[in-house]
Formats: structure tokens, sequence, C-alpha cells
């Protein structure tokens, strides 16, 4: 999923790398829960998992939209970036 969400979009970013499921899942619906309509959250993990665990629970909304996946190779760890946008109360 490609998306022209870049870090300058993000309103907030919530490190869970090094948590394993479901706690990426449970600590960007804490995020989400209090961000305001129109701001974005990126979510920086390691659980590969988190990639279809946060794709199916941002689908299975509508006040989210997953707005992009990504990962990147960090201390030789590879680690997903998730870009998670409120989009209504």
């Amino acid at each position: 999923m490609t998306t022209d969400t870049t870090p300058d979009d993000v309103t907030e970013t919530i490190d869970v790398t090094g948590e394993s499921c479901p706690m990426p899942v449970v600590r960007t619906k804490q995020a989400v829960d209090d961000m305001a309509v129109g701001d974005v959250l990126e979510v920086l993990a390691t659980d590969s998992g988190s990639v279809s665990d946060i794709d199916g629970w941002a689908g299975s909304l509508e006040t989210v939209s997953l707005l992009a996946q990504t990962e990147s190779t960090e201390n030789g760890q590879t680690v997903y970036h998730h870009f998670v946008e409120r989009v209504d109360e």
C-alpha cells in the first residue's frame, strides 16, 4: 500500500518495537482514541504480524484509515511503519 503520506503529515508517533501481537494493535487503538479527526499516527513495529494485524483492524473500522505501510532496516532489524489517520469520531 502506498500513498503520499510522509513524515511531515504525522501528528504523533508511537514506538512498539520489540512488542508482539496483540500489543501493536492495542497500543495503536489507544493512541487513535485520543486523536482528533485528521490526525495521522505513525506506528513503528518490529513484529511482522503487525502488517496484517493493523491492516485488518483498520479495515474493520469507519473511524480510521490505513494510509500506508512501509518497511525499513534500522540497526540490522526490519521496522514496519504504519500510517493511520483518524477520519471520524
